[in-house]
């Protein structure tokens, strides 16, 4: 397949072709789960999760380790995370609502990890995902490359305070038919609230602790 058309120079990289995104697309799957309770107790604040995972043909597929990734990085990536966070920010009832976010890439077994990467590693994504979900902090991520139908483990933190403990938490993805082993699955997550239940403290407030200090305990 030859990959799409980059922007022209000085084009916007979110008004890029938005065909070179619709001409690889096959489907986009919305995953959301709202927590209850855990163990036996329900929430402060009960929180709502979601993922929005869109099926990809790999546009790269069959090219070799050199390949240059950047034209169809930067041409697909803008629509995919518009697309992704447009579905989060209705699933989720708004950005301001939205406090914790992550993203992960499953690459099927035709393809390079990289392919991922390069679709969600760079500001074409990472940054515009962030902008539309008003967020601060890095996007924590995870990537793999799969069999169709297998499960990732997606983590998340919280949009604008990374150090806030309470909102590290995870959510699973899967899309039952994908990716094949040709195809890219990019995924978008995020939650309203913290873990139930937190309480482990703050990375802001944690006494400060070094193996020195610890000496006598760990002997």
């Amino acid at each position: 397949m030859t990959p799409p058309t980059s922007p022209r120079p000085g084009a916007t990289p979110t008004t890029a072709n938005s065909g070179a995104l619709d001409a690889v697309l096959r489907k986009v799957v919305l995953y959301k789960e709202e927590v209850l309770a855990e163990n036996g107790t329900r929430p402060e604040r009960p929180a709502l999760r979601a993922t929005v995972a869109a099926v990809i043909a790999n546009p790269w597929l069959g090219t070799g380790p050199a390949a240059d990734l950047s034209a169809a990085a930067e041409a697909m990536a803008p629509h995919l995370a518009k697309l992704l966070t447009d579905r989060l920010i209705d699933s989720l009832g708004g950005a301001a609502a939205i406090e914790a976010f992550g993203k992960a890439a499953i690459v099927g077994t035709s393809g390079e990890i990289e392919h991922g990467g390069a679709l969600i590693h760079t500001p074409f994504f990472g940054n515009l995902m962030r902008d539309f979900l008003q967020g601060e902090s890095i996007i924590c991520f995870a990537d793999s490359r799969a069999e169709a139908g297998e499960t990732l483990v997606v983590p998340m933190w919280h949009k604008t305070q990374a150090a806030t403990r309470s909102h590290y938490q995870t959510v699973s993805a899967r899309v039952s038919d994908g990716p094949r082993a040709g195809e890219i699955v990019i995924i978008a997550a995020a939650s309203t609230g913290p873990r139930p239940h937190a309480r482990i403290g703050d990375r802001k407030t944690d006494p400060a602790v070094r193996a020195q200090d610890l000496e006598s305990v760990l002997a």
